[in-house]
């Protein structure tokens, strides 16, 4: 008969592989930060995720911070998400990405980019999906820059090389948007574009998560995050009601129709709190991420 002393090691080995096989269960995770700021504002995110699903292995990536952050979204694209693929490639079962502001829609373009991703989850958390139309933050690098002209600056050859010109969306000013900006039309109107691998980049997804709320103060309209946008008239339309969602240009009305889609709005929350606030991580993050 065992004696109590190895019945306890038995016990106490049981339940040591039982928690870590719960550890290891749980899929790896990309985060990429926002515009101006760098992998440490996003270790918040990290070490929660890692205390909350412990074993979890959180990439926090480190390129693109400060004043690089607003090199050209293409750039970006291409070299964080050359990291993205190569992470989903040493993790075969999936892997989950995070998105904070301009490193959400950096995120989203990635996964149209690089169709052959292997991205499960995709959360975006405060993003300018539909474009941005404020100039609240942008007052830290153009003092003197107001709505009405931005447009000036940022559809002109030189514009297009700072990141928020690439998805600065002018709504009285449709057509220059269309003829000088270089990114966000090729990412939310692909059918004029006749790429259909940034929809399939996107429809494979097992869930897109949108977050947002009217209490942002820097994303505009704050329904950016949720891909509604204004009108000609400033009048935001929301995204069931625009061709993006409705012609089902980049497979929102997909993922919608089939459950795949995640629309959350929480009020109370300013720009520079989503990623900086607990509650908002266990609530609206750490279920999403298998």
């Amino acid at each position: 008969m065992m004696g109590r002393r190895s019945v306890f090691y038995i016990h106490l080995l049981l339940v040591y592989l039982l928690f870590y096989s719960e550890a290891k269960s749980y899929r790896a995770v990309v985060v990429i930060h926002g515009v101006l700021t760098g992998s440490d504002s996003m270790n918040l995110i990290m070490d929660r995720i890692q205390e909350m699903h412990p074993g979890t292995l959180v990439y926090n990536t480190v390129r693109f911070a400060g004043w690089r952050s607003l090199e050209p979204m293409w750039q970006q694209v291409e070299e964080i998400g050359t990291d993205v693929v190569s992470i989903g490639a040493a993790f075969p079962e999936g892997i989950n990405l995070i998105g904070y502001s301009q490193g959400g829609l950096l995120a989203r373009a990635i996964l149209q980019r690089f169709p052959m991703h292997n991205v499960r989850n995709f959360i975006s958390l405060s993003s300018p999906q539909a474009g941005q139309y404020g100039t609240r933050f942008l007052h830290l690098i153009f003092p003197d820059l107001v709505c009405e002209s931005a447009y000036e600056l940022f559809y002109s050859h030189i514009g297009q090389h700072i990141s928020v010109g690439n998805y600065w969306n002018d709504p009285h000013h449709q057509e220059l948007y269309h003829k000088y900006s270089k990114f966000l039309p090729y990412v939310n109107e692909i059918d004029a574009f006749n790429n259909t691998d940034y929809k399939t980049g996107l429809t494979k997804l097992k869930r897109m998560v949108l977050i947002g709320g009217p209490d942002d103060g820097v994303i505009t309209p704050w329904q950016s995050s949720h891909f509604g946008y204004y009108d000609n008239n400033e009048t935001v339309v929301e995204m069931y009601n625009r061709s993006i969602y409705k012609d089902d240009i980049i497979g929102l009305r997909t993922l919608d129709e089939q459950g795949r889609l995640k629309i959350i709005t929480v009020p109370g929350i300013s720009h520079y709190e989503w990623h900086n606030n607990v509650s908002i991580i266990d609530e609206f993050l750490l279920p999403f991420l298998d």
